[in-house]
């Protein structure tokens, strides 16, 4: 009987692990708003920027990601919300033109996924 409630304490343990931790928790769609929302693949700019309503606190920035692509950098709004930046060149090489559906990905620093979508255009050339 000793044995079993050593083993329903570490069953506990680990069950409360897992909540403060966010395994447990559903994923969550948060709303970003990306720029340029037509992207010009002749643009000489250097990012693609994705402004979201998650708090820049919680978001373990390493872990974000854009329709695969590694984020290059992020910092937080004057607002508090994290800010996302990529290479424009990688964004380049995986749209074409036409409307191209762009979606963020990350894990907060307490373990729970995040995610957000928008669609915009890219163009060949000038507009």
């Amino acid at each position: 009987m000793k044995n079993l409630k050593i083993s329903v304490g570490l069953l506990t343990l680990i069950l409360i692990l897992f909540v403060k931790t966010g395994f447990c928790q559903e994923p969550v769609q948060i709303t970003i708003d990306v720029a340029p929302a037509v992207l010009n693949l002749s643009n000489s700019g250097t990012v693609v920027t994705v402004h979201t309503d998650i708090a820049y606190s919680a978001v373990e920035g390493a872990t974000v990601s854009l329709n695969g692509i590694a984020i290059d950098w992020w910092k937080s709004d004057s607002k508090g919300y994290f800010v996302a930046k990529f290479d424009i060149n990688e964004v380049k090489s995986i749209v074409k033109p036409g409307p191209c559906l762009l979606k963020m990905e990350g894990i907060t620093k307490t373990g729970v996924f995040f995610w957000g979508e928008q669609q915009i255009t890219v163009i060949a050339g000038k507009k």
